[in-house]
Parts: C-alpha cells; structure tokens; sequence
C-alpha cells in the first residue's frame, strides 16, 4: 500500500497559497515590474502621506552621527536618504531586489550622496554580516513581502550589537472601523487600477494591497519580535492603525 507523499509547504502569496520556494521570486518579479515606477506610485496611492509617515519613522529612528544604520529592503533609498540628511552616520542600503536598489543608486548619485551610503543585495532572511555589527536597523514597507518573517527578526537581532534598536515601519490593521470601509475600497478597487494605468502592471499592485491584509496585526508583530529576542517592544499606530511604527530592542 503506498503512503501518501506529504504536502509541499505553503504560504501566503496575496491571497493565494503558493509553494514555499516559490513566494521569494513571485515577489522579486512583482518588484523588478514596478522598480521603475515604485517612487511615483506610492504618491499617488497614498495621496502623498507615505512621506509623512517616512518623516515621523526617522525622527524615531534618531539619527546621530555616531550610528550606523542598515535600511533593510531599503529599496529607492527613502529612509536612507532622510537618515543622511539628519546627520546620521554610515547606512547600508539593503534590498533582495536588485532591480530597486539600482532605482536607490540613481537617486542617491543624482542627489549627491556618496559619502557614507553602501548598498547590499541581500536575503533579510540570511544577511552576509557580522553579529553584533549594528547600532539601528530599519525597515520600511518591506517585512510583509518576506517570506519567513520570523528568521527576519532573527537575523536582525543577530546582527545588532547590544543596546541597539530595530524600528519597522508596516502598513498594519486599521483600528478605526468608520475608515475601513474607504480603506477597502481604495486598495482593492482603486490602487490596481492606478497600477495598470501608470505602472501598466495591475496584478502586481492587486498582491500589494491583499499583503497588506495578510500581514499580522499590531500585537501579533509584536509577540513575534519578541520570540525572536527583541525586548521593550513598542507599537504606535499611525493613521489609524493604517501603518505602525514597531519598536524592539536589544538588550
């Protein structure tokens, strides 16, 4: 009698089930799409806010100049860049995608920074650093696109030296009902539409939007954090709860 073969792990793509080994090039190839229009759509389908929330993310992050910081799926450069222009010391600009960091690169060399900014292609999940190496570690609308969350906490907490922070910056679950319904309608009917119009890339911006809603609530981020050894974890909702600023030390 054969035994029945065991399913292939799953996890979460959008709202779709996709074999494990999969997710990581589904998510390269959604951001390889929409490299080069990354910057112009995040005006539009936040109206522009995203660089409210960018703002009050840095003046948390605290950037001195005797700190470094490694912006994980740093992308464009956004947090860098504001990092930088606060004085902040040595930042790493990390990102699995390569296709975004060389939009980061172009804008960096177009706005004048050199000094002090390197750039890394790296898995958040598996990074080619020391332990103990870090004094912050940020990350801005990116852990929702990974796939093994726990083992990016993990790596993050390695590579921090003691006394050091890691801030995520993550869209999160709205805490004011009288906004959900709008909230729904402009990310499922909406945000592909301005996708397809100005990215030409519907489908990509229609997995955007379900990430959001299958990443962990508030608390549930939290809890993760600290399994995975951070402590002092903080949470401040943003928005309504639209986006989250978590906070997690290690000690």
């Amino acid at each position: 009698m054969s035994e029945t073969p065991t399913p292939a792990p799953t996890t979460d793509f959008g709202f779709r089930p996709v074999p494990l080994a999969a997710k990581k090039p589904m998510v390269r190839a959604v951001f390889d799409s929409v490299a080069s229009k990354y910057d112009v759509m995040n005006d539009l389908m936040s109206l522009g806010v995203h660089r409210i929330w960018k703002k009050l993310f840095v003046e948390v992050l605290d950037p001195r100049p005797s700190k470094t910081l490694l912006d994980l799926a740093g992308g464009t450069g956004d947090i860098s860049f504001r990092w930088l222009d606060r004085r902040g010391g040595p930042v790493i600009l990390s990102d699995i995608n390569a296709a975004m960091l060389s939009v980061g690169r172009d804008r960096a060399i177009n706005r004048g920074y050199v000094a002090g900014l390197s750039f890394l292609v790296a898995d958040a999940e598996c990074l080619p650093l020391p332990d103990r190496s870090i004094d912050t570690v940020s990350m801005a609308f990116g852990l929702r696109n990974c796939t093994d969350k726990g083992a990016v906490l993990r790596e993050v907490r390695r590579v921090l030296r003691p006394g050091g922070r890691f801030l995520c910056l993550e869209f999160s679950t709205v805490q004011v009902a009288v906004l959900a319904p709008a909230y729904d309608a402009w990310s499922f009917k909406i945000l592909p539409r301005l996708g397809q119009a100005v990215a030409k890339d519907g489908a990509s911006y229609q997995y955007l939007a379900e990430s959001i809603r299958m990443f962990p609530n508030q608390e549930t981020l939290a809890a993760m954090m600290r399994q995975a050894g951070l402590s002092r974890v903080t949470i401040r909702n943003l928005s309504g709860g639209i986006v989250a600023i978590h906070q997690g030390w290690r000690l």
